[in-house]
């Protein structure tokens, strides 16, 4: 299953500036594939570094975070439409950030490259995911990092606002 866009706004309750995830896709062995591209034009260029513009290391473990959250309600939608018929259903949860570990940075990601994630996920409770991936540009590795993400609820109005719909699963 694969999703950009405003189909990522559907799961995503993150909006520019703050969406970093352009395109994600579950495939077949239960990983994700993401990527999104860094545009000169990001508000956090002028300051992150005036005159050698370099994105900040800890939105690239978020821009992971994000990826894995959209493959996790995308694979949560595959195997609720196999399962539909016994009473399956989608997850429709609203995950936080809880932890962070094993973060490693080999490689500056700078204006207009692509930045290529590859997502596992390690451990999946419904209430609690935990992810590991890596971050690429051009073949070469620039991040890797692992996390854990909680289940808590959204504050009131949110769910219109992250695409509300009936299949669930806001991360």
């Amino acid at each position: 299953m694969k999703a950009s866009g405003v189909e990522i706004e559907a799961i995503l309750p993150h909006r520019a500036p703050f969406l970093f995830v352009d395109e994600a896709e579950t495939l077949p062995d239960g990983s994700i594939r993401a990527e999104r591209r860094f545009r000169p034009e990001e508000p956090f260029f002028a300051g992150h570094f005036p005159g050698y513009p370099v994105v900040p290391g800890v939105l690239l473990v978020e821009t992971l975070a994000q990826a894995g959250g959209v493959g996790a309600i995308l694979g949560s939608r595959e195997r609720a439409a196999a399962a539909r018929e016994a009473g399956g259903a989608a997850r429709d949860a609203l995950y936080f950030l809880a932890s962070v570990g094993s973060v490693k940075f080999r490689r500056q990601v700078r204006p207009g490259e692509l930045f290529e994630m590859a997502i596992t996920t390690l451990r999946d409770s419904g209430k609690i995911i935990k992810q590991s991936g890596t971050g690429s540009v051009g073949g070469e590795l620039a991040v890797e990092a692992e996390w854990l993400c909680i289940a808590g609820e959204a504050p009131a109005g949110l769910g219109a606002r992250a695409g509300g719909n009936d299949e669930g699963g806001r991360l």
